[in-house]
């Protein structure tokens, strides 16, 4: 685990430091705007892509050709077409899968039927296709509007244009729970340096099949200045990228040259960093289980007594029951198990009423983490060893306790189905953990007239 930097205020409390040693740095002046599920946050991207004056550039991991944008906006592909015929510079980094990775998630990996369905469409934006290591893939989910101008806006986020938009109100089957943050301001700079980087040494970019709408000589150019100051929050931008990857250090404005070829760990480091320092509660929200580098230093604070609460997919994913099988991953599952040993501690997934009398799982595809109330991670990246050792993935880091209190009012409204605004972090996760434990009771019973979508899970019997 690394040495963790924590700063402290004037009555001695400890706050969670940036990372040092990273590509960005911590930048102030931003404004940040939570998005909470794909129909709001689609919503929104599109709104921001239909207003933009001069560029969409975007990062793909999954995507479903016949996915429909809120409000009868057509595909994917439907919105960025009219963004090409409106005369913006439009550009697509998509993933293309090795061997190894095969089969994860709908990839729209430029194959002869992929490209057959462009040219059929007569798409004339540019793309390029690029691979990652092994079995690893390319999980950043990013828009950036506008780069390099005054309007320029990102969006970081872990929702794919894949499966049925979720608005909140309307859960049923098929819905993922999931979230976004929109930043405006200097951290949107180096969104803007991360597209480049990945667009200037895209592996397929010399390859006939590697792109499209333009040949792989096609390169940008690094941003030169940091966009101007739009709000009031401190954003970092935060990376995990495999070894060997990238090349160029070219420095963001501002920062300091990185050595990327040596690969970069930011998310890992400041997930650890933040739950060191944190004093009163840590409220994750995942699709994975935390690896034991997490679980361990979750069990720490714990012990310091911290409230937790992590809600995950009420439903494991297959690989999750075969882990659970395998008895070389007993060690795994014994870090989880150790953490439901502590009051403080809450297992969480959520389900909606299916319109028959019972609840349907909501599956839990968002990749953030909530602490003291006053900072919080947004972004791509799982708590499995994939994402946090392997994959290319990119959060948001938020140091902004009105914005992170917000975005916990909404997230626990939609949850618990009540108002947190008048409860500080503490008692808002201890009502979590109160409704959670009565709706699992009622279920059990065959009573499913919850007081909001929580309920509580066993971490003792998870994946079984």
């Amino acid at each position: 685990m690394i040495q963790p930097q924590v700063s402290t205020t004037a009555d001695s409390e400890p706050q969670i430091a940036c990372i040092i040693s990273a590509t960005y740095p911590a930048r102030h002046g931003n404004v940040v705007r939570p998005l909470v599920d794909s129909a709001p946050t689609f919503r929104r991207i599109c709104e921001a892509v239909e207003t933009a004056r001069h560029s969409v550039w975007l990062t793909i991991t999954f995507a479903a050709p016949d996915y429909q944008m809120p409000d009868g906006r057509g595909t994917l592909f439907d919105v960025l077409d009219r963004a090409v015929a409106r005369g913006l510079d439009v550009r697509i980094i998509f993933w293309r899968p090795n061997q190894e990775s095969s089969g994860y998630g709908q990839a729209f990996a430029g194959s002869p039927a992929d490209r057959d369905m462009l040219d059929e469409r007569y798409s004339s934006f540019r793309a390029r296709w690029d691979r990652a290591h092994a079995a690893y893939c390319q999980h950043q989910k990013i828009w950036l509007i506008d780069a390099g101008q005054p309007s320029e806006t990102a969006f970081v986020g872990g929702i794919n244009p894949t499966f049925k938009a979720f608005e909140p109100g309307h859960v049923g089957e098929g819905h993922r729970h999931d979230v976004y943050v929109e930043v405006m301001g200097p951290s949107a700079t180096d969104v803007h340096h991360n597209f480049v980087q990945r667009w200037n040494e895209a592996s397929e970019r010399m390859l006939e099949d590697g792109v499209w709408g333009h040949n792989g000589d096609d390169e940008l150019s690094f941003p030169m200045h940091v966009t101007d100051p739009r709000g009031d929050s401190l954003v970092q931008i935060q990376r995990n990228v495999h070894a060997g990857r990238y090349n160029d250090s070219h420095p963001t404005p501002g920062g300091l040259p990185y050595d990327i070829a040596a690969g970069e760990r930011t998310i890992f480091d400041q997930y650890n960093q933040a739950i060191y320092a944190a004093s009163s509660s840590i409220y994750i929200e995942n699709q994975a289980l935390p690896i034991p580098e997490i679980a361990v230093s979750l069990e720490e604070a714990l012990k310091r007594g911290v409230d937790v609460v992590v809600l995950v997919p009420a439903e494991p994913e297959e690989y999750v029951r075969a882990a659970r099988r395998n008895r070389d991953r007993k060690g795994f599952f014994a870090h989880i198990e150790a953490l439901g040993d502590y009051e403080n501690f809450t297992l969480v997934g959520i389900a909606g009423p299916d319109g028959q009398g019972g609840r349907s799982n909501i599956y839990v595809h968002a990749k953030i983490m909530l602490v003291d109330d006053a900072w919080a991670t947004i972004g791509s990246c799982n708590l499995h060893s994939n994402s946090l050792f392997g994959h290319t993935e990119m959060n948001a880091a938020i140091w902004d306790p009105k914005v992170v209190r917000a975005l916990r009012h909404q997230l626990l409204s939609e949850h618990l189905g009540q108002d947190t605004s008048l409860l500080d972090d503490r008692a808002a996760l201890q009502l979590y953990r109160k409704v959670a434990q009565e709706n699992q009771l009622k279920g059990e019973c065959g009573d499913f007239n919850w007081e909001g979508l929580a309920f509580r899970l066993d971490p003792k019997t998870y994946g079984e």
